[in-house]
């Protein structure tokens, strides 16, 4: 038998304090389960056999260095990010198991095998082990970042310290969600405008491609001269189909590609970028109501959590997408570190919309900013859906007159040829 000493909380978010004598540390884990426990930290006491033990683990060896260099394994064995929808369906599970009355290993347990689209099951696994170990659940979530980002981390560490896991992943789903619902609606938005770009591209080639090269042959067969327009598309096919044009062509495209891109990379490029999005007519607004939205809606569940509001502030900072927002939630950091409130250097930055400041306020004048924020939030998504409807009915007459312009271009080039060759034959 061996003693370890542990740290927990009850239910209601007292934390109590005590010494076990079990065979290891999964035994101890599983003893504080069955107290109504929501286990902080196990350790081994010093001298005891399991703390020797564990000192002389393999843990604690170095790792071999294997047949691949560290760099090619970390490559192949690579785990990408999951999507919004995986991540809440994931969180939504585990919360499931939680409210039934699993103990926190028995739920990681059968989340191993429940199927987590975007999340393998060695996740679930690890996370086991490692709460098996006597770390917390939110400590062992920091050692898969790719998985588990800061904000998901810091609202798990927030729900342990109060006790309320549960309702904090259950509010972690709904905030997932809500994310994944808008992500879905940019992308449904941008279906329609694909779908008839793409068949008018594929036209313009079928016709450039098969059909003009036979209009072509008749009309050089003819001693006529053709009318500008056609000229102008035989100028074109020529262009087409001359593979030095072509080289000519795609390594302009792609110099211009790759002085894009190390533009994007400088913080000057992101930030001229991004404040291009933000100003664009039309597709501006929609940046933009996104942009607040996301910021509310972030900054308000982390509060809601219990997150302190310089690392809740932080943790949004890194989760926004824009620069111009980024230095702008920055500047309001260091001013609430300077004992200002939220609404005061917002209000500075001259970046986020009076509306938002002016219930930001209120929040701060009734104690309620989460409140606040979700209000915020909810206002933002609203007319974002709005905006989003209103850009698609612009983009969708927009795209067909498009692609009718460069047909009918094509047509009336074909055609007045071919009434020149007409006249010409009557003459």
């Amino acid at each position: 038998m061996a003693q370890f000493s542990y740290k927990a909380r009850r239910r209601t978010g007292e934390v109590v304090q005590g010494v076990l004598d079990v065979q290891d540390r999964s035994a101890a884990l599983l003893q504080i389960e069955k107290l109504g426990l929501l286990p902080v930290t196990i350790e081994a006491s010093k001298g005891s056999a399991a703390n020797v033990k564990r000192n002389e683990s393999p843990d604690n060896q170095p790792a071999s260095s294997g047949l691949l260099p560290q760099a090619l394994r970390d490559y192949f064995t690579k785990q990408r990010k999951p999507k919004l929808r995986e991540i809440a369906t994931y969180t939504q599970q585990l919360s499931n198991l939680l409210v039934s009355g699993m103990p926190l290993t028995v739920a990681l347990n059968s989340m191993t095998h429940l199927e987590s689209k975007g999340i393998p099951s060695d996740v679930s696994k690890q996370l086991k082990q490692d709460v098996m170990e006597g770390r917390s659940l939110s400590d062992s979530m920091s050692k898969q970042p790719v998985i588990f980002s800061e904000l998901y981390i810091n609202m798990v560490r927030a729900g342990e310290q109060s006790g309320a896991l549960v309702e904090v992943l259950n509010r972690m789903h709904q905030h997932f969600d809500r994310f994944a619902e808008v992500q879905s609606k940019f992308v449904s938005a941008l279906i329609y405008p694909a779908i008839v770009g793409c068949v008018g591209v594929a036209i313009i080639i079928f016709f450039m491609t098969f059909m003009l090269p036979r209009f072509l042959s008749i009309f050089k067969g003819m001693n006529v001269e053709l009318p500008p327009a056609t000229q102008l598309l035989v100028t074109i096919s020529d262009i087409f189909s001359n593979p030095l044009y072509l080289m000519i062509i795609g390594m302009v495209i792609v110099a211009v590609t790759i002085l894009f891109l190390r533009f994007r990379a400088t913080q000057a490029g992101r930030r001229r970028i991004d404040g291009w999005k933000m100003s664009a007519p039309v597709i501006g607004k929609v940046f933009k109501l996104n942009l607040f939205g996301q910021f509310a809606r972030t900054l308000s569940t982390l509060l809601e959590n219990g997150v302190p509001v310089l690392t809740a502030l932080k943790i949004t900072e890194q989760v926004i997408p824009n620069v111009i927002l980024k230095e702008a939630i920055a500047r309001t950091r260091e001013a609430v570190t300077d004992g200002k409130t939220i609404a005061q250097p917002l209000a500075g930055s001259r970046i986020f919309p009076q509306l938002m400041i002016d219930l930001l306020k209120i929040g701060e004048e009734t104690g309620d900013v989460p409140g606040a924020l979700r209000n915020v939030a909810n206002t933002y998504e609203n007319e974002l859906t709005i905006a989003l409807k209103v850009v698609t009915n612009l983009i969708e007459p927009a795209m067909i007159i498009m692609m009718a312009m460069g047909v009918g271009f094509l047509l009336f080039s074909v055609l007045s040829a071919m009434f020149a060759i007409t006249a010409n034959i009557a003459r």
